[in-house]
């Protein structure tokens, strides 16, 4: 792995945890050598985890429409810094330089992203691994309505198992050394049509 996407939010969010969570995962990417490819704002966490990896001197990309270049404020000093013309370049554009993919805590937009781009994975179009940092809890009720969606029959537990989560930034990142997708023939079957 080269690099890692981080989705999360352009707001700093409530707790003081959340802000220490993108420094200290800012901190393992750059130990590992890791480029960080996020949304390329300077607010929020976005500007947090971005900032703490170009003072740590590793490389942080950034990729943003031109729509939310002032609303979410582009950073000014990144090493490389992607303006779109759609969501969907950003987002195509984002997996593409990315080798695995992480959720910081983050409003809609990071779940949206979050869930497109595993479910990119359960459709076989990648194979990268795709992880929730779930830092001081924040992702625990969305963890369970994850597995009620395994017991209800609508998830298979292989997919489910392809979203790996962490509350630590090097226990996810091992995690994610290691990962090798799951082979399941077909993610849906005719009995279940």
């Amino acid at each position: 792995m080269k690099s890692i996407c981080v989705y999360c939010g352009s707001s700093p969010g409530r707790q003081e945890a959340y802000t220490s969570a993108a420094r200290d995962l800012a901190k393992s990417l750059v130990d590992r050598n890791l480029r960080l490819v996020y949304g390329g704002a300077s607010v929020g966490v976005m500007g947090l985890v971005a900032d703490a990896v170009l003072q740590l001197g590793g490389e942080a990309v950034g990729v943003i429409p031109d729509a939310l270049m002032r609303k979410e404020l582009a950073h000014p000093n990144l090493t490389e810094l992607h303006v779109t013309r759609s969501m969907h370049e950003r987002k195509t554009m984002m997996a593409e330089l990315a080798d695995g993919f992480i959720a910081l805590p983050g409003g809609i937009g990071t779940l949206e992203e979050l869930f497109e781009i595993w479910t990119w994975a359960q459709l076989g179009f990648h194979g990268k691994p795709c992880g929730l940092l779930n830092i001081a809890g924040y992702y625990d009720a969305l963890i369970t309505f994850l597995d009620h969606t395994v017991a209800e029959q609508f998830v298979r537990e292989p997919h489910r198992s392809m979203l790996l989560v962490e509350q630590d930034p090097e226990a996810l990142l091992d995690r994610f050394a290691g990962y090798q997708p799951p082979t399941v023939q077909k993610w849906v079957e005719k009995a279940d049509t």
